[in-house]
């Protein structure tokens, strides 16, 4: 058992060298087929339609993720000066607050307030000038009424509207302060102004009144003033309640109105800060909005360019890498053109010089050589697989008198009849049809037996003699032919030279028997021919 098993490796070890070159042939046959189907006109235009899609692609991608980075820099940028904007506002309104602050304190003081309009002044109001943008500051009691004011000559007197719950129309933030509206003066003196108020309590926390101010809107003026937003941007600071209080550009028209009701607010007011696209009622531009709702205040900044501004250097690279990829394509397409074309021009020279190889020029049909490589390759196949194999060997009947008479180039016309009729003759693609030299044709007829083999002769016999080709040299009037027809079935023969040898054998004894007719050699004839 030991024994078996030993032969069994070294049987494999000695075949494992076939088994690799039969490995290795495949992977070359298949490079090979592979090569062959790149290198071809069909296969130039995928490889060419694959490349100029992948640059497509990649041109496309490049310019999605491009336009995303112009947008998403948009937003940074934008956030930033909303950031910057947020800051100065705060603080500003923090300072005002803290003047208005030492104010109140200053008015619940009983003391204070009892003396000298002056020195009165000079201590609750020492701050107050030193705010910029800051209007004068008013202290009025429960009813309203004026106090004390810091002008030196106060144009209002009395404010009515200022009650006791709250000084005016105005918003309270969380630390106190009370902001209003834009509000502007009617004898054009001052500039719009928001009013920003606090409660005065007394040590009790009773309230005694109220301390009014208010902030000039060139403050915002100034802000956004020179903020580089690109054309048609804007920059928006609006009360939560939807009153504007400032924009860039500048418009006069539209500060102090209410703009609740409109998409793009809504938007704004929805969260404490984010971005969005939409267009604006006033002058419908679309932009991008990036807003912020300021922590402890009830304002909000929004920093909005337009989106023709913000995809401005993306449009442009398009433009250039659109053009690069047309000029690329146009170069691309005329170089696979010119090359389709050679590379054509090039497989119709070598597919003439492969039937010129393998084809008889007159005929069309193969040539003796290509008969020679069928004959040997359908002999070991028939060998191989116990098949029969068949031959007939043609000739035209006194063909020289045919062109003694008529002269060789009616020869040539009759020799294409009769090569037309033989092949017309022949329908399984396996068989061969050559001219073996001369007025000679030879049918090579695989896996056929010699009733099948001497059927297809009669049919050809027939077929030339239907042609009615006149040939005053022969006995019928008409050119004819003579076939001998040998088969592996019938005759023994050792190669297939014995095979053409015992057709022709044959073809020479329908010759003798008087022409236009089918032969077959017998088997002891082809024994003694052999």
């Amino acid at each position: 058992m030991a024994q078996r098993e030993g032969t069994g490796r070294d049987a494999t070890a000695i075949n494992l060298p076939i088994y690799a070159a039969r490995f290795t042939k495949g992977i070359r046959h298949n490079i090979n087929l592979l090569g062959h189907s790149v290198v071809s006109p069909n296969g130039i235009l995928c490889c060419s339609l694959i490349l100029w899609l992948a640059t497509i692609s990649m041109g496309a991608a490049t310019l999605v993720t491009s336009r995303v980075d112009a947008f998403n820099h948009a937003v940074q940028n934008s956030r930033n000066l909303t950031l910057v904007l947020e800051r100065d506002i705060q603080r500003n309104i923090d300072l005002y607050d803290l003047s208005l602050r030492a104010v109140a304190e200053g008015a619940a003081d009983t003391r204070v307030m009892s003396l000298p309009v002056n020195e009165r002044n000079l201590i609750l109001f020492d701050r107050a000038a030193t705010a910029r943008y800051l209007g004068s500051i008013s202290v009025r009691d429960r009813d309203g009424r004026l106090l004390a004011d810091s002008a030196l000559h106060p144009t209002d007197r009395d404010d009515p509207t200022v009650s006791a719950t709250a000084p005016g129309d105005r918003q309270r933030t969380p630390g106190g302060l009370y902001i209003g509206r834009p509000t502007s003066y009617p004898s054009g003196s001052s500039p719009p102004a928001i009013r920003l108020a606090r409660v005065i309590y007394s040590p009790d926390g009773s309230v005694l009144g109220h301390v009014v101010g208010s902030l000039s809107l060139d403050y915002f003026n100034a802000l956004t003033d020179g903020l580089s937003i690109g054309e048609n941007g804007s920059v928006v600071v609006a009360e939560t309640d939807g009153t504007l209080i400032a924009r860039l550009p500048e418009s006069s028209a539209t500060i102090g109105k209410n703009f609740a009701d409109t998409p793009v607010f809504q938007r704004l007011s929805a969260d404490t800060e984010g971005y969005f696209v939409g267009t604006a009622r006033l002058d419908g531009v679309r932009r991008l909005y990036v807003y912020k709702r300021l922590p402890g205040l009830p304002l909000i900044v929004a920093v909005a360019p337009a989106l023709s501004s913000v995809y401005a250097e993306w449009w442009s690279r398009v433009e250039w890498i659109g053009a690069l990829i047309l000029v690329i394509t146009m170069i691309k397409a005329a170089g696979t053109w010119l090359f389709v074309r050679e590379l054509r021009r090039r497989q119709r020279a070598e597919a003439a010089l492969e039937r010129m190889a393998h084809r008889d020029s007159l005929t069309g049909l193969e040539n003796r050589a290509t008969f020679d490589e069928v004959l040997q390759m359908e002999w070991k196949r028939a060998l191989r697989d116990g098949v029969p194999l068949s031959l007939l060997f043609i000739d035209i009947d006194r063909f020289k008198a045919y062109n003694d008479h008529y002269g060789h180039q009616p020869g040539d016309i009759a020799l294409k009849a009769v090569a037309k009729q033989i092949s017309g003759c022949i329908d399984r693609p396996g068989d061969h049809v050559a001219r073996y030299g001369g007025e000679e044709f030879v049918v090579v007829l695989p896996d056929t037996d010699p009733a099948g083999a001497i059927l297809i002769a009669e049919r050809i016999r027939a077929a030339v003699f239907d042609l009615q080709i006149a040939h005053s040299r022969t006995a019928t009037g008409v050119l004819t032919v003579s076939v001998g027809v040998s088969s592996t079935a019938i005759a023994t023969s050792t190669c297939a030279a014995n095979l053409v040898q015992t057709a022709d054998a044959a073809l020479y004894e329908a010759k003798g028997l008087g022409r236009n007719r089918v032969c077959v050699v017998q088997q002891h004839e082809a024994a003694q021919n052999s």
